[in-house]
């Protein structure tokens, strides 16, 4: 018996009893799915025998090879088949669909899936993508031999299947998994995938509300109204509501122009102002553009008492790279890397370290804020107002989003092999 088999060559092959005698045909091959205990392991087969889908299990099977299963009597007492919780059908639920290769951030298509004997006990090794085991499919089963070539054979460790499909509730994406990629690759995989498993990939990030969020900031505008527009208002609200002010705004604009309002008056008191307040400024201006959430720190506070501030924060690593230091008539005095802020001693003013950079008012266009930003070489402007007060901070990827050509991204293909 071969220690390495392909479903191609088990799935249609005939089912023999010990004698050798034909019993029926092998339909399907059923693993176990254990997120996170190894390699899934072969449980049984799905047969036709008699016109009817029986389970066979694993420990009758006395030879798994490539053109014939042996089982190991000439009397089978067998179960009809019932598919289980937990249970995966490799032809019907992973030759040739999607699945999400983790170590890469791509969909894969499993063409071949190759199954390997371990310590006795048959599990899914990985997938082939690759044309080629497609191609040898479509050829007569006494021509096909046994494909052993896989050049681009990827472990099954590396892979994520989609199982919203499966009749099995215990069946789901791995959130954990998923965590571990960035929201802008998750955002490349949803944009890759068809709508259904866009969705499946959705629905598992959401079991972390501020990854779900990133996600959706990441996507393109026609990718955040599609899977919007499924959700009530309430839902659609609690999305809007963790992301940034400003990419809140953006996506509440992209919406249907008679559920603007109805979600933005779902939205908390304070997150509506900033969105209200956003949606006033021309969106080709600083004031469109600009974040309304930023740390402040008094020009006399110390570097420990700023440090405080922004530990206490609940914006994201990048809203608080940036501390805008002001007087005590809230005017703007400079701005303050956490990087500086982290080197400076504990106890010195943070206005004695503060940069007097420059700053762009709310009606200045993108143009001009692209320009001073790339003279100062800076990777953030504060925003102010008539009063040198701070409104808002602009990062360099707000700028170089609005700057790049539409196709930047090349999303269609991005997540795709």
């Amino acid at each position: 018996m071969p220690d390495v088999i392909h479903l191609s060559s088990l799935a249609g092959s005939p089912l023999l009893d010990s004698a050798g005698e034909r019993l029926g045909r092998v339909e399907d091959v059923i693993v176990r799915m254990d997120h996170g205990q190894g390699l899934p392991p072969v449980v049984g087969l799905k047969s036709r025998i008699g016109g009817r889908e029986m389970f066979v299990p694993i420990d009758r099977v006395e030879q798994l090879g490539p053109d014939a299963v042996r089982v190991s009597t000439t009397k089978l007492n067998l179960a009809q088949f019932e598919r289980r919780p937990g249970e995966l059908l490799l032809r019907e639920d992973v030759l040739d669909r999607s699945l999400i290769n983790v170590a890469t951030a791509r969909l894969v298509r499993a063409h071949e899936v190759e199954l390997v004997c371990e310590d006795g006990a048959w599990r899914v090794a990985g997938i082939d993508p690759s044309i080629r085991p497609r191609l040898w499919r479509l050829m007569p089963r006494r021509f096909r031999g046994h494909d052993t070539e896989h050049k681009q054979f990827i472990p099954w460790s590396d892979m994520e299947p989609f199982l919203a499909h499966v009749p099995t509730s215990r069946l789901k994406l791995a959130t954990r998994r998923l965590r571990g990629l960035h929201p802008a690759q998750i955002a490349d995989l949803v944009e890759a995938a068809s709508h259904d498993e866009g969705e499946e990939i959705l629905e598992a990030v959401g079991e972390d509300k501020e990854l779900e969020a990133d996600v959706f900031e990441e996507l393109d505008d026609e990718h955040q109204v599609e899977f919007l527009r499924e959700r009530s208002d309430k839902e659609a609200a609690e999305v809007l509501a963790r992301m940034a002010s400003d990419d809140a705004a953006d996506l509440l604009l992209e919406l249907d122009q008679d559920r603007r309002i109805p979600v933005l008056n779902q939205l908390p008191a304070a997150k509506q102002r900033k969105i209200r307040s956003l949606l006033g400024y021309n969106p080709s201006t600083a004031g469109g553009i600009m974040n309304p959430d930023f740390v402040t720190a008094p020009a006399e506070a110390t570097v420990g008492e700023a440090l405080a501030r922004v530990r206490g924060s609940d914006l994201s690593p990048q809203q608080v790279s940036t501390v805008c230091v002001v007087d005590g008539q809230g005017k703007l005095v400079g701005t303050v890397s956490l990087a500086e802020l982290i080197r400076a001693n504990p106890d010195q003013k943070v206005g004695s370290i503060a940069d007097a950079l420059p700053t762009v008012s709310a009606d200045a266009d993108v143009p001009e804020v692209a320009r001073v930003m790339t003279d100062y070489n800076l990777v953030a402007i504060p925003v102010v107002d008539a009063g040198g007060k701070p409104e808002g901070i602009i990062s360099v990827d707000d700028i170089l989003e609005l700057l790049l050509p539409e196709e930047w991204r090349w999303r269609a293909g991005a997540a795709r092999s």
